[in-house]
């Protein structure tokens, strides 16, 4: 696992691979690889005892041809300028992959929220978001959650922006809770594409995935998601893992029985239901038929990828994969669905929370997850499509093709500022 791996180079790298095979003009491939603008502010904030304290914060808008800039909040104490910068770019051609009318940012706040109380969080949360007010809007750019955040801070968010705005405006902000204006099948969107696009690629092999052999490294929301509707599609989950390590059985796991106990004990380890306990670097070199990264970026680097063995990858983690070991799968012709489709539920839906606000009339949850299938779908093919018809390396580098084709396509309509 790399650890060291600069994501913004990663992201400028894979942009530059699939520009190639891009008509695009100087000027404008520098404008695909960097953001427009970047938000630095140091929050200070008082604590419960009284004591203020100074977090550092961001927001990265990469670009915004398509549409409103859209991107998650995230909280972590490994936040930084570079990250949130390759993350907004990822969500702007995640974005223009899924056709949706949406640009791509990205925020966070280095802070590890374990170590706060609730309250303190709150006054985090809302001295953020009154950072953010004069650069977010239901036409600007549109929060929604992350990495430690949840409804809970996009409600808070929410309603900071409607106070000061003295307005009424659900759609500022997605992820909420379905009582302040969310939408049914948001939590377990990413977890639904990452399965969804995993789906039709192995029907691309001419293979079902119900007889698949799945491992699925992070058990958060994601992981555990795609866990179990994999299961029910037929596949078998072999191995699961979350930061403290994993677990395998060849017979297959149940995904919800071991949610409930790491519900219970904070970890996977130690469920009863498995043969072995395995590291997280075992998991990824498993003998399986579909590998789901679905925790954090570069933890496939080009040493690690020497000994990946599945067959399918699908990523529902942001950027797990370094541009190096991108090169060795390549070589053992591993199908790679990059993040920027095999996720990008999470975002899809986040357009139909912010669609059904916009009209102020509620979806049911059949009709968002018949529209997810839809959308992943019919982008997975056009994906293949590309792949085929322009004899690419890979899949990412046929979504990102995509991606810089639509987006360079979007502002060479509206011309470029005189």
């Amino acid at each position: 696992m790399s650890d060291e791996v600069n994501p913004f180079s990663s992201l400028q790298r894979q942009v530059e691979e699939a520009v190639q095979y891009v008509d695009v003009t100087e000027g404008m491939l520098q404008r695909l690889k960097s953001p427009e603008r970047v938000l630095e502010t140091n929050l200070t904030v008082e604590m419960d005892d009284g004591s203020t304290e100074v977090f550092t914060a961001y927001r990265s808008q990469f670009n915004g041809d398509r549409g409103p800039y859209k991107g998650g909040i995230r909280y972590h104490p490994d936040v930084n300028r570079e990250e949130v910068k390759a993350l907004s770019g990822w969500m702007a051609y995640k974005t223009a992959v899924a056709g949706v009318p949406l640009g791509g940012a990205k925020g966070g706040i280095v802070i590890d929220p374990s170590e706060y109380s609730e309250s303190e969080l709150e006054r985090v949360t809302r001295s953020f978001a009154t950072e953010l007010r004069p650069l977010i809007g239901v036409d600007q750019d549109i929060p929604a959650p992350d990495v430690n955040t949840g409804q809970r801070e996009m409600n808070w968010i929410k309603d900071t922006y409607e106070t000061l705005e003295n307005t009424t405006e659900p759609g500022v902000i997605t992820g909420k809770a379905i009582e302040n204006g969310g939408s049914e099948g948001r939590v377990e969107a990413t977890g639904r594409s990452t399965v969804l696009a995993a789906r039709e690629a192995f029907d691309y092999r001419d293979e079902d995935i119900a007889d698949a052999t799945v491992a699925v490294q992070g058990y958060g929301n994601a992981g555990w998601i795609t866990a179990k509707l994999v299961e029910e599609l037929g596949a078998t989950v072999v191995a699961v893992s979350d930061s403290s390590g994993g677990i395998y059985d060849a017979a297959g796991l149940d995904p919800v029985a071991v949610k409930e106990h790491k519900r219970n004990t904070g970890s996977v380890v130690g469920y009863q239901g498995a043969d072995d306990e395995i590291s997280n670097d075992e998991l990824l070199t498993l003998d399986v038929d579909l590998l789901v990264p679905a925790a954090l970026g570069n933890v496939i680097d080009a040493d690690l990828a020497g000994d990946v063995e599945a067959d399918v990858i699908s990523e529902a983690a942001n950027g797990p994969i370094t541009p190096d070991a991108d090169d060795v799968l390549e070589g053992k012709d591993v199908i790679v669905i990059p993040d920027i489709l095999a996720n990008a539920g999470g975002v899809t839906v986040s357009y139909f929370e912010w669609v059904q606000n916009r009209q102020r009339f509620h979806w049911s949850e059949e009709r968002v997850n018949d529209e997810l299938e839809s959308i992943i779908v019919d982008q997975f093919w056009n994906l293949v499509d590309a792949y085929e018809s322009h004899d690419l390396p890979s899949f990412r580098v046929a979504a990102y093709v995509i991606a810089l084709q639509r987006i360079d396509d979007a502002a060479e309509e509206f011309g470029p500022w005189p």
